[in-house]
């Protein structure tokens, strides 16, 4: 099946377009874009730099995918953005493309839905079945663990991490790094509690929220500490691998600046 594009798209001869491909009217994409089959593009939609875009990707109208990152030491080097299968990109969603602070790649994994209004920066890396709601900000180097949900309105620090399976609520700042399996809301994002309906609805057992849970309130509530708390649950028993998972995402975190893992405190010269 050819793809379908409108007589007013302006579509540059080089872009690479996929079967069953759907362009709208008054679209525009540049030489260095590819767009995999049956993904549908709606009215008024900027494709331009060097992007990937996989296969049943569903764009709607005014949106602007690969443009120049919002970093006033960009350059104009061939940085790329990659986004996978079967993604919902509502109205004037944008992605920029990366700078040349890391590897030169914004990412975008498979199945998630981005709502109307909302930011990707450069560098992100924004992982698989991921919610974010209308007009979340999501700044640079920010990394989405898979299954996340941000509601809308919520602001993400760069180089910030969200753990996978946490929900961030509407109108959250969020400066620091969010634990995985956590609900967290605020002015200044507090963890709230455990994810508990996220967890059950991927099939997580009892016994996996309980010793969750047992964390949440060792760290959370009574507040001991880190250390503490992973010496009293580790040694209760067999180690869950979510209790490790969690202890290794509070690991990393503690790493680097003000709770960002990601943002690494310079070494000394």
């Amino acid at each position: 099946m050819s793809a379908s594009i409108a007589q007013t798209a302006v579509v540059d001869p080089r872009a690479q377009i996929g079967e069953g491909v759907q362009i709208g009217h008054f679209c525009v994409i540049g030489p260095n874009v590819k767009l995999g089959d049956r993904t549908r593009v709606g009215d008024h939609v900027t494709l331009d730099g060097v992007t990937s875009i996989g296969c049943d990707n569903q764009i709607f109208p005014h949106v602007s995918i690969g443009t120049n990152p919002q970093d006033v030491s960009y350059r104009n080097t061939p940085t790329r953005v990659e986004i996978g299968d079967g993604n919902v990109f509502r109205e004037q969603v944008t992605i920029n493309r990366a700078s040349e602070k890391e590897d030169g790649v914004t990412r975008v994994g498979d199945h998630n839905y981005l709502m109307t209004g909302t930011h990707i920066a450069h560098d992100c890396n924004i992982g698989s079945r991921i919610v974010l709601a209308n007009n979340c900000m999501i700044g640079g180097h920010a990394h989405i663990a898979d299954d996340v949900t941000i509601a809308g309105g919520a602001g993400v620090h760069q180089f910030v991490s969200i753990g996978t399976l946490s929900f961030v609520g509407a109108m959250t700042r969020i400066l620091q790094d969010v634990p995985p399996f956590v609900i967290v809301d605020g002015a200044d994002a507090r963890p709230r509690c455990i994810n508990t309906v996220g967890l059950k609805r991927h099939d997580y057992t009892d016994d996996d929220i309980a010793v969750l849970t047992q964390a949440f309130r060792l760290l959370y509530r009574k507040r001991i500490g880190v250390e503490p708390a992973r010496d009293q649950l580790f040694a209760t028993g067999p180690i869950r691998p979510v209790l490790r998972h969690l202890f290794d995402c509070l690991d990393n975190s503690c790493l680097g600046r003000a709770g960002r893992g990601r943002d690494r405190r310079k070494k000394a010269a």
